[in-house]
């Protein structure tokens, strides 16, 4: 039975060692075979791709709550805090996209919070200012929350976590390069100093001076947030602590 499969594997050889051309049988089988492996290379890859990303962005999230689990000692509070930062990303994440603006969902890393991405590119000052306080408003939002919750329960260690969500928030809103409060801050010195600019047709045509009830009106919404986000701090802090 296997002798035609033995003269075939023989003949092919043959032709190979005298530098005859080979059957156009023979080159048809063995583009065949690497048009499947080239399509099995390109599947495997594309789909290390996929997942690898799934991966990042997802699994992302429970390597956090391990790592702050390490620090912490609890399974519980570790899932609180993360889910207290992914609610502050989730608010960027929503107002950005609200604006029609492209923005990554978070990406976790341990003992360093969360981020998104965001295409700030030809953003007004006030565009962007709602943008970076939209995360201190939800995570503010979520510790009233879980304080809520905790004092209903008469849950200490909600109480202790709605304590470091304010904390968290309004750490985010101080005036510092890459936190929220620091965006803040350049979009009302932006707002303060740009002019207003008219158009015609999407030409610019005229300048006029700076609207700076825009920059005061920012200015007011971030002392209203951080202020907010300090009452709550203050509220929920520990029995004996200043």
């Amino acid at each position: 039975m296997d002798r035609p499969r033995l003269v075939t594997t023989l003949s092919l050889m043959d032709e190979l060692r005298d530098d005859r051309p080979i059957h156009p049988h023979a080159r048809r089988s063995v583009r065949r075979s690497l048009e499947r492996v080239g399509g099995l290379a390109v599947v495997i890859g594309t789909t290390a791709l996929k997942w690898g990303f799934i991966f990042v962005k997802f699994f992302g999230f429970f390597i956090s709550a391990a790592a702050y689990r390490l620090w912490f000692g609890s399974w519980t509070f570790a899932f609180g805090f993360v889910l207290l930062i992914l609610v502050h990303e989730i608010g960027h994440v929503i107002e950005a996209r609200r604006q029609g603006l492209h923005v990554s969902w978070p990406t976790f890393i341990p003992f360093f919070g969360a981020f998104v991405t965001i295409q700030h590119a030809g953003l007004t000052p006030w565009r962007n200012a709602r943008i970076s306080l939209a995360g201190p408003v939800a995570g503010g939002v979520a510790a009233a929350v879980v304080w809520a919750v905790g004092a209903q329960r008469g849950s200490s260690m909600l109480e202790v976590l709605a304590n470091i969500g304010f904390l968290l928030n309004a750490f985010n809103l101080l005036p510092i390069g890459f936190l929220d409060g620091g965006s803040i801050a350049r979009s009302i010195g932006e707002a303060w100093r740009m002019p207003v600019i008219r158009f015609e047709g999407g030409v610019p045509v005229q300048a006029f001076a700076p609207d700076r009830t825009r920059a005061l009106a920012i200015a007011m919404l971030y002392v209203a947030v951080a202020g907010a986000l300090v009452l709550g701090l203050l509220a929920t802090r520990p029995n004996g602590m200043l």
